[in-house]
């Protein structure tokens, strides 16, 4: 079985459900409420993505970038932060954004190709989501520098998936992070492929976390699909981010179910047999749905009723965001050059001419 032959890093609670010894550990101090918050993200944010899924097919959206298979990575993560705390993530950390206190809504526009999409309310530190690949781990960097110089106690974070690793941002970054003992957090989801690349041909180490020797940073690999090891993991970065013990790596092991985005065949890529042995064996909602039942903390009426909620939570964002006002035709030329070129100035003259016509 793949499960057996791959290693994942650090994992506190089993495919099945089990806490490791460690995961009692880790588990015990944990408070009722934290353990089932969880859970209730991991939920939410598979059933928006669930839902944003359709819209796209239905054309009510554009490209989509899905996410399932990546929950526990991205709830472990972002709980073990704070509104203080600056996000710089990729283009697939929906739940991500969803818990920094990105309204579904804003979600949706930014996928409706809506440059309000882009804008987090007042007070949330969530940068816009990174097309480029990397751009945004020296963007961090360059966060938890000020941040350090002007005596603050935030942290910055860069997530990122396993194919930036290729790019010289993610040098430039965590070398200038280690140089500098900066506070930043590089938060590599390691879902196996950038988009039809598999890991073995992005580097020749056997793992990412193994990378930040090269820097003098700490270096983590965790089962990504653990939503407890990741935020214990999470956690200790954190911690040692604000105590200026300086940066750390870590690499969650995890798997995209779907394709990259919604142009995407991953069956032409990808083995059905490691699709399947991720999906139905390895799922991060089914393990730790089975923690929490063991533990008399979830039920099939709570399941129900929460399900019930998220979905009339994610149809409201929809209606809001499809009934939001329609842009002007001048957004097509703005936000990319400070003094348009002469070329999109007629561009631009053409379409006004046209609409006035």
């Amino acid at each position: 079985m793949l499960r057996q032959m791959e290693k994942v890093g650090l994992q506190y609670l089993q495919p099945d459900g089990t806490l490791t010894p460690e995961g009692e550990v880790a588990w015990k101090p944990i408070e009722r409420p934290l353990k089932i918050e969880f859970y209730r993200w991991m939920c939410k944010i598979r059933l928006f993505d669930q839902r944003a899924v359709i819209l796209q097919r239905q054309g009510r959206i554009g490209t989509y970038a899905p996410l399932q298979g990546q929950e526990a990575a991205q709830v472990g993560s972002a709980l073990a932060l704070n509104r203080e705390d600056w996000v710089f993530p990729s283009y697939r950390e929906h739940g991500v954004a969803m818990i920094a206190g990105m309204p579904l809504k804003q979600i949706l526009l930014y996928w409706m190709g809506r440059v309000e999409g882009c804008r987090p309310p007042e007070g949330i530190k969530l940068f816009p989501p990174a097309v480029p690949i990397a751009t945004q781990i020296p963007h961090a960097a360059g966060a938890a520098w000020a941040s350090k110089l002007k005596g603050e106690q935030s942290v910055a974070v860069a997530y990122f998936g396993d194919g930036a690793t290729s790019e010289g941002d993610f040098h430039e970054g965590l070398n200038f992070a280690g140089v500098f003992r900066l506070p930043v957090i590089f938060f590599c989801q390691n879902n196996q492929y950038a988009i039809s690349v598999p890991f073995s041909r992005q580097t020749a180490t056997e793992t990412v976390a193994e990378k930040a020797a090269a820097y003098a940073i700490r270096g983590v690999r965790v089962d990504g699909n653990d939503v407890l090891a990741i935020y214990t993991v999470m956690k200790e970065a954190v911690e040692r981010a604000r105590s200026g013990e300086g940066a750390t790596l870590i690499e969650a092991v995890t798997y995209r179910h779907g394709a990259h985005t919604t142009a995407d065949d991953a069956g032409r890529y990808r083995k059905q047999e490691e699709t399947r042995e991720w999906v139905e064996l390895r799922d991060p909602l089914t393990r730790y749905r089975r923690l929490l039942e063991s533990e008399g903390l979830w039920s099939e009426a709570e399941e129900r009723d929460w399900e019930a909620h998220c979905k009339q939570e994610i149809e409201e964002a929809v209606r809001e965001a499809e009934s939001a006002e329609v842009p002007p035709s001048s957004h097509l030329f703005a936000h990319v050059f400070a003094d348009l070129p002469p070329s999109l100035v007629r561009q631009r003259e053409s379409l006004f001419r046209l609409e006035e016509g």
